[in-house]
């Protein structure tokens, strides 16, 4: 019997809501087995991040290789990478293991403020790790960052889609999370040919801490299942919005969603 493996290159989450803890528990609850490379440990709850302590770059590539070199990946996502030398070596890595299904979240700054990747960081992101991915999910503010614009319109979205495309991802999700104009929350897919909008309700909650990385998680489950990348999208906005809808609601500040709730839909309905 063969068993997806999903491979996610982030940080720890103290708090289990965001980091390797969510994307473990969202490849689990989406049928494939987990696995890490951990590239920074965190101290944050859900009132934020009040420590960030990095691991040398060497450590994180010996992760990658120890779990490539064994266990394999069907598909793999990266995270929070912090550092230049960080993603210089995840991306030295990815390249020699040959691995085609990658999602990059490139994650940046948390929701509490607290600086995820460093400003050199960027270039080496946009250099090195776009060109290796199949998908690439940035949220408004990171999409800002990557295409050097400012986004307030649907239509500037897309011309941000199209600049981050020229980077080399062969489809671009930007999140329409940080959006707070519309009752709905649309995230624009651009798979280097046309636009898709996903449009679902805007839920009015303090609990949406970890989306971007559950989000991400459950498309790297869905690749490496075998499923094409707009049905692997859509199926993890249709997980994310069951883990909104139906977060826990624990801890005092943003709280993390639910990582089971979509399952526990589903089974409801059979």
């Amino acid at each position: 019997m063969s068993v997806p493996k999903a491979l996610t290159i982030a940080g720890s989450d103290s708090g289990g809501g965001a980091g390797i803890q969510a994307d473990i528990k969202t490849f689990q609850e989406l049928g494939a087995f987990g696995m890490s490379a951990i590239t920074a440990v965190t101290v944050q709850n859900t009132f934020g991040v009040s420590g960030v302590y990095p691991l040398p770059a060497a450590a994180v590539a010996e992760q990658i290789e120890a779990v490539g070199s064994d266990l394999g990946a069907d598909a793999v996502k990266t995270g929070m990478l912090f550092s230049a030398d960080i993603i210089e070596a995840v991306a030295d890595k990815i390249e020699a293991f040959g691995w085609r299904r990658v999602v990059v979240d490139p994650v940046m700054i948390a929701k509490g403020g607290a600086e995820l990747l460093q400003g050199d960081a960027v270039d080496a992101l946009m250099r090195r790790l776009l060109p290796l991915a199949l998908v690439v999910t940035p949220n408004i503010p990171e999409a800002e960052a990557m295409a050097g614009m400012r986004i307030d319109s649907m239509e500037k979205r897309r011309r941000a889609a199209l600049k981050i495309a020229g980077f080399g991802p062969r489809m671009v999700v930007i999140k329409g999370g940080h959006d707070p104009v519309s009752n709905e929350a649309v995230d624009l897919l651009y798979d280097g040919e046309s636009f898709t909008e996903i449009a679902k309700p805007r839920i009015t909650t303090n609990h949406t801490h970890g989306t971007g990385c559950t989000f991400s998680a459950a498309i790297a489950a869905g690749l490496a299942k075998g499923a094409s990348p707009h049905a692997a999208v859509l199926t993890a906005r249709e997980y994310i919005q069951a883990a909104i809808e139906d977060a826990p609601g624990i801890g005092g500040g943003h709280g993390p969603t639910n990582h089971w709730a979509y399952g526990r839909r589903k089974e409801r309905v059979r």
